[in-house]
């Protein structure tokens, strides 16, 4: 973030000086307190076991130079106002109950918007979609640091904390900050747009993520649009860069005054001549600056698509076809539980996915799991169950099960669910043990599912067992 005095926070962020001089240097924001240093300002956020407020003196005392605070604290802080919106500390639900997170939210919200618009060579990029956002978030990163210091969230750190909180990563050293923004419900994104104003924004794909919650896959779109009605005009360089096989969001060019550029069929950026390897995509990179051969570290066919995005953004600031390509075919996994691929010492190949699940989601992963299985090793779908599906979820758990019966899956397990309709289902620690029992030297496990189903652990558990049987 820029660097700041206490004072000039207090009054950026409407908030009042409290136990402070003004004039304590601010040049960072952080809310663990056993990261916070000198020049940190420190964000008391109350949580589900412990309440930041807690820890403000704390923090002091370990070297922050100040509090950023919902209510009055043991050290010198700035108090933020009352928030004035429902949204902001909506994640903190029942561990606020007198509003003093959400109060802390809003405020960093104003801090981060005036620190970016204050840094004038700073590019921002803004991803959303229903899926591969932290993919393609990532690979938006690692196509831009040739290009320029970037800085992006850690992990899918995507809403009202995380969002500003990557936003103040970003100084004067910074050329591009790339942001993934999520949303529960209408007006989330326009309002995280307002916080770090983005001159580029992506759209992946509209899919039924969070049907339960919006109530239909139109009204996704509706929200997934804000990005790109929040851009600027095509004169002021604004650009949208829309995935054209989606027809939802092909069809947000009409919403914005930003200048389109299409990627996959039929637009700018294109992937010609597709082959999988192991699971792996390899393909020829079409510009229309010229091409370049790709081929992609990250499993799973669907990956292309997310390379086309982040190859349309490089693009526009600056990148050269060659560059994109080698910076694209060096990209490992950066973000935990996504499609994370671990060979075991014995020959069994275990596939992470468990950290976010839907329909189309599921999909690409189980067709990575008969890429990487390549008709010649036995494979395993361990399924969980799918959230936020709302009404749809009985018509989306049995559509997942066609998948897997269409692409020959050879065992498919269920965990903590029965939507799927197999008669292999369990709770965790039954799969745990049946996978220890059942899998063998070669074999190939894919498991996903939504984050709340806890499916990371029965990952990390399978990761360190041992065959019993060759």
């Amino acid at each position: 973030m820029i660097e700041m005095r206490l004072a000039e926070v207090a009054a950026v962020t409407g908030g009042r000086l409290h136990r402070a001089t003004g004039d304590e240097p601010v040049t960072g924001a952080e809310f663990d307190s056993r990261k916070v240093g000198p020049g940190g300002l420190f964000l008391a956020l109350p949580g589900e076991r412990a309440d930041g407020h807690d820890f403000a003196a704390a923090a002091v005392a370990a070297g922050a130079s100040a509090v950023l605070a919902g209510r009055e604290v043991d050290a010198p802080a700035v108090i933020a106002p009352p928030a004035e919106d429902s949204f902001a500390g909506t994640d903190l639900g029942d561990a606020d109950p007198d509003g003093s997170g959400a109060a802390v939210l809003t405020a960093l919200g104003r801090l981060a918007r005036h620190s970016v618009t204050h840094l004038p060579d700073l590019q921002v990029v803004g991803v959303t979609g229903s899926s591969g956002k932290t993919s393609t978030k990532d690979l938006i990163a690692a196509v831009l640091r040739p290009l320029g210091e970037t800085v992006a969230p850690p992990g899918s750190f995507n809403n009202e904390l995380g969002h500003p909180w990557t936003a103040l990563r970003a100084d004067a050293a910074t050329r591009h900050l790339v942001l993934e923004l999520s949303a529960r419900g209408p007006g989330h994104i326009a309002r995280l747009c307002r916080i770090a104003p983005p001159r580029i924004g992506v759209v992946l794909n509209v899919g039924s993520a969070h049907v339960g919650e919006f109530g239909s896959p139109e009204a996704i779109a509706q929200a997934k649009g804000e990005l790109v009605e929040a851009l600027p005009a095509a004169g002021r360089g604004g650009v949208a860069v829309l995935n054209l096989d989606d027809p939802r969001v092909a069809a947000m060019a009409s919403r914005t005054a930003a200048r389109v550029v299409g990627y996959g069929t039929g637009g700018a950026v294109q992937a010609a001549d597709v082959r999988l390897e192991a699971g792996r995509a390899a393909f020829r990179l079409v510009t229309p600056a010229g091409e370049a051969p790709v081929a992609l570290q990250l499993v799973g066919e669907h990956h292309v698509g997310n390379a086309l995005a982040a190859a349309a953004v490089a693009l526009e600031l600056g990148g050269t076809p060659e560059g994109i390509a080698a910076a694209l075919s060096a990209a490992g996994a950066a973000s935990r539980w996504r499609m994370e691929v671990t060979d075991r010492a014995d020959g069994v190949t275990v596939v992470n996915d468990a950290y976010n699940a839907n329909p189309e989601s599921m999909t690409a992963a189980l067709r990575a799991l008969a890429a990487i299985g390549g008709g010649t090793r036995r494979t395993w779908a361990v399924l969980g169950p799918m959230a936020e599906l709302g009404d749809t979820a009985p018509a989306a758990h049995a559509q997942v099960a066609d998948v897997v019966r269409e692409l020959g899956v050879d065992r498919f397990v269920a965990v903590g669910t029965d939507l799927y309709g197999t008669e292999q289902a369990a709770d965790r620690d039954a799969a745990v043990a049946l996978l220890a029992d059942q899998v063998r030297a070669g074999d190939v496990v894919l498991v996903k599912a939504s984050r709340s189903a806890g499916l990371d652990r029965l990952a990390a558990a399978l990761l360190e067992q041992e065959l019993i049987r060759q």
